[in-house]
């Protein structure tokens, strides 16, 4: 009530419900952990689409298996992953750079790839002064540049960075825009500039320190078409600039270019100068130049003025040459070792999944290419990662060694050996899916199932509930061209009593998931964790229950305190209810949350320990559908 009552009338007092809302956790944010060949090392980034998948990993890559299962996840349904790249310890990936050497000398500081690899070396780094202020700034120009089919080469990516400076805030300032590149601030070396690599195009007197030439106002230029590096007889024209109109580089050049234009053609000249073009760049021995394109052919003639160069004459700088990344390399695919990582201070490897908030699926496609020994040891990581983040693990086998049709005996005979990884938060499917490859002319390449098995979960997720059976005629695989191999009715039979789900291939309905449990799941082990809905349901629970009563630490433990866990508690399960998560034709039927003097003794209190307990009925799939017929016959009326 209020503090005090002080004045006859009507006071007001809100009085709190004890109603605190518990929300669903997300079901389907599936992590990935594999080679890459871009990205950041041992950190979980987290993506949304293929697309921008492509954008900071690169895509598909012919040595990433685990770049396939990401395409095959997005295609079937996903919509949310983190993935976290890996590489080998033993030789890890170097970072491609290339130094920026400040003007007049020296190195004013260093570019490197964002991340180690050898893709860095298609990177090109180009610096030019048309700025506001170009004594002092400058702008850099970062492009990824690859060859196509017909040796062509074609930017896949560009950055363009203006009025920069040489200050420490640089890194920091390139870092938080630039998906291609980063600057080493250990090699800023002054205030220097980087020297330019294409046209000075700033203020010319700017750049000089000086102001132009007041008279002559028109600057007569001696040049000569045709010289040592041309074809044919060499030509001397005698141009007049109008330096009046002249205030920056590129213009000079288009001033030096429309004087050639206004010559009239010599019948017996080889150059059609009607049609020249010119543009200031330079070469590795400082001497400027001009780049004349007259007709169809091109030479590098000097531009001079009265026996000296106009532009060294003005101090103008531009070099032809872009800044070229290099000397990066990839190293050798990673081991289990570098995939496992380890969990102390420095995470790094599955355990970079440590620092991420919430993931639901975990899904290691590297499996497929090592032995199996070193994939053992990922798989007990993985599933013991998995029981402590309350997440789900679909492992994918090595490749198998022998002809497909003794597939069926290998991987049982492969399952057998490994019985260890029967858990109820792990799952296996078989055959692989082979997929339509754009690195090798579009053939077939078989890839892993954990991808495709983990979008098809995210689908179903979203169109029925964590609750329903990711399998079915409801379950078709997309993006799937064939299956590696085509089980029969008879080899599912053999493989589903083992807990292997199978892939199958059915007339209509085409490639579909058509088996639901866990690798505990085997008949023999009777665990009452057999279907992968009902394990993800519960583990759904949990998590969610986990989050949603974390304020009820240090509140009072006495039955105020249990009343509002049981009405919040209850409140999230009937609406699981009534979204036909559990079994049952009443919320009595269908679960229980008791938190009360039973569950909590006096013990327990003295001991600061609140006893929940929540039960449900679980929804299991109708695995096998028995039809009985009976055949009646014909009575006679009465």
């Amino acid at each position: 009530m209020p503090s005090s009552l002080t004045y006859p009338g009507v006071y007001v007092e809100e009085i709190p419900s004890g109603v605190r809302t518990i929300t669903g956790v997300a079901t389907s944010i599936t992590a990935f952990v594999g080679w890459f060949p871009r990205g950041p090392l041992d950190e979980a980034v987290r993506i949304f689409s293929f697309g921008e998948f492509e954008r900071h990993f690169d895509g598909l890559d012919s040595g990433s298996d685990a770049s396939y299962a990401v395409q095959q996840f997005f295609l079937n349904g996903g919509s949310e992953a983190y993935i976290v790249r890996v590489a080998s310890k033993s030789s890890p990936p170097v970072s491609s750079s290339v130094d920026l050497p400040g003007s007049p000398s020296g190195s004013s500081f260093t570019v490197q790839a964002a991340n180690e690899g050898e893709w860095g070396d298609e990177i090109r780094v180009t610096v030019d002064y048309d700025t506001p202020s170009p004594t002092s700034t400058f702008n850099m120009t970062v492009t990824r540049e690859q060859t196509d089919d017909s040796g062509r080469r074609i930017v896949i990516a560009s950055e363009q960075y203006s009025n920069l400076s040489i200050t420490d805030s640089l890194p920091d300032i390139i870092e938080g825009k630039s998906l291609l590149v980063r600057v080493d601030p250990t090699t800023i070396t002054g205030a220097n500039r980087p020297q330019p690599t294409g046209t000075v195009s700033g203020d010319i007197a700017g750049a000089i320190g000086t102001t132009l030439p007041s008279t002559p106002q028109q600057v007569t230029v001696t040049t000569t078409v045709g010289g040592p590096s041309g074809s044919g007889t060499p030509h001397s024209y005698t141009i007049t600039i109008d330096m009046s109109q002249v205030s920056r580089t590129s213009q000079l050049a288009t001033a030096f270019q429309n004087a050639l234009r206004a010559i009239a053609r010599d019948p017996d000249d080889t150059f059609d100068l009607s049609r020249a073009t010119a543009k200031v760049i330079g070469d590795p021995s400082t001497e400027q130049y001009l780049t004349i394109r007259a007709g169809n052919d091109a030479d590098t003639v000097a531009f001079a003025d009265d026996g000296g160069s106009l532009v060294t004459d003005l101090g103008l700088t531009a070099n032809g040459q872009a800044y070229v990344l290099d000397n990066g390399d990839d190293g050798p695919l990673p081991g289990a070792t570098d995939i496992t990582g380890s969990d102390g201070e420095n995470r790094d490897g599955i355990y970079a999944l440590r620092d991420v908030d919430l993931f639901n699926i975990l899904c290691i496609p590297d499996t497929m290419r090592l032995g199996d020994t070193e994939a053992g040891l990922v798989f007990a990581a993985a599933t013991n990662l998995c029981i402590d983040e309350r997440a789900f693990y679909i492992l994918d086998i090595p490749q198998p060694a022998s002809n497909p049709r003794e597939e069926v005996s290998e991987i049982t005979e492969w399952l057998g050996n490994n019985s260890a990884l029967r858990n109820p938060n792990v799952a296996l499917y078989y055959p692989r899916p082979r997929v339509a490859d754009p690195n090798n002319d579009y053939l077939l390449r078989s890839v892993a199932p954990s991808g495709t098995a983990a979008g098809l979960y995210a689908r179903t997720d979203t169109a029925r509930g964590i609750w329903k059976a990711p399998a079915g005629t409801d379950a078709v695989l997309r993006g799937v061209a064939e299956l590696e191999y085509k089980l029969t009715d008879a080899e599912n039979g053999v493989v589903n009593p083992l807990a292997i789900n199978a892939f199958r291939n059915l007339p209509v309905y085409g490639r579909v998931a058509w088996g639901a449990r866990t690798l505990a799941g085997a008949d023999a082990a009777a665990s009452e964790w057999k279907y992968v809905p009902v394990r993800r349901t519960a583990l759904f629970i949990e998590e969610s229950l986990f989050r949603g009563l974390q304020w009820v630490v240090f509140e009072p433990n006495d039955e105020p305190l249990w009343a509002s866990i049981r009405l919040n508690v209850s409140t999230f399960m009937q609406q699981l209810f009534r979204q036909g998560a559990f079994q049952g034709a009443s919320p009595s039927e269908a679960y229980l949350v008791k938190c009360d003097a039973e569950t909590t003794t006096q013990a327990d209190i003295d001991s600061g320990i609140v006893n929940i307990l929540v039960g449900f009925a679980p929804l299991k799939p109708a695995e096998f559908v028995v039809l009985k017929l009976q055949q009646l016959t014909s009575q006679a009326e009465a």
